[in-house]
């Protein structure tokens, strides 16, 4: 009876220990918030109950498709997900034809979260968590371009794209004397636009510049950088009550590995390189 009695004890020991050791793995994953405050942050977070990614195509900071697998990947769209996953919510993909739309969509409230420039100028209208990555800022020219360099970029009669309602035309409609900024509907249009002969030059941060040199082969990206974007998650103001936990994953998903994994997979480009 005694040897018995031991062996049961072991066993519900071993059980216990088994438990523990799930849940901590289990913590390693997750937000792992109490029970009030998860529903406290899904509320914030989340409070129609879906967590709504807002995204534009074309940029791997946001949604491209997978050219192998015909996927939507994304910085946004993927950490939107998972995110969502650890709020235990459903996730719902919202698209634009442009970072300034779904920056509107975010401080209406229509959309609950995305990946982007993190500014002074957006930060009145929405709430960023700490930068997560710097890219730099850079131009896309035609192969055979009489603009070089970036000194010859701001000059009589060039005319500089950029995608409308961008920090890149924001900045550049303040530093440019001489050359012509030309607002571009959507990143497919100011591809075309380039092709076309119809720009110049186009601006905006390597990620995307990368991309567009991917389609149009006979273009090159100009050496050097004019800025540097520093990449934050973003979601609409009053909700703080989110902040923390929300800050809490950003920090995650750069400690295991997430969103160097992301990153990766969306073949991210144009990176600030680090000493």
């Amino acid at each position: 009876m005694i040897r018995k009695w031991l062996v049961n004890k072991t066993r519900r020991r071993l059980f216990s220990l088994l438990v523990t050791a799930t849940a901590l793995l289990a913590g390693c994953n997750t937000l792992a918030p109490s029970s009030d405050a998860d529903t406290e942050a899904r509320r914030a977070l989340a409070p129609t109950g879906v967590l709504r990614a807002g995204v534009y195509a074309g940029s791997p900071t946001s949604m491209i498709v997978d050219a192998k697998s015909g996927q939507k990947i994304g910085i946004a769209h993927d950490l939107g997900r998972e995110l969502a996953r650890q709020l235990k919510v459903p996730f719902e993909v919202v698209e634009f034809r442009l970072i300034a739309e779904v920056l509107a969509a975010l401080k209406i409230g229509a959309v609950d979260f995305t990946f982007t420039n993190a500014t002074a100028a957006r930060a009145s209208d929405v709430d960023f968590t700490a930068p997560m990555l710097q890219l730099e800022l850079g131009y896309i020219v035609l192969a055979g371009s009489k603009i070089t360099t970036l000194a010859d970029v701001d000059q009589t009669g060039n005319r500089i794209g950029v995608s409308e309602g961008s920090s890149s035309q924001g900045t550049l409609s303040r530093q440019f004397k001489r050359a012509t900024i030309v607002a571009a509907p959507s990143l497919k249009a100011a591809r075309e636009m380039l092709a076309q002969g119809k720009l110049d030059a186009f601006a905006t941060n390597k990620a995307v510049l990368s991309e567009f040199a991917d389609q149009l082969p006979a273009t090159r990206i100009l050496d050097g950088r004019w800025g540097v974007e520093n990449m934050a998650i973003a979601i609409p103001k009053g909700r703080e009550r989110g902040m923390t936990t929300l800050r809490a994953f950003a920090e995650q998903v750069k400690a295991n590995g997430l969103l160097q994994s992301i990153v990766k997979k969306t073949g991210l480009r144009g990176l600030v390189k680090t000493e």
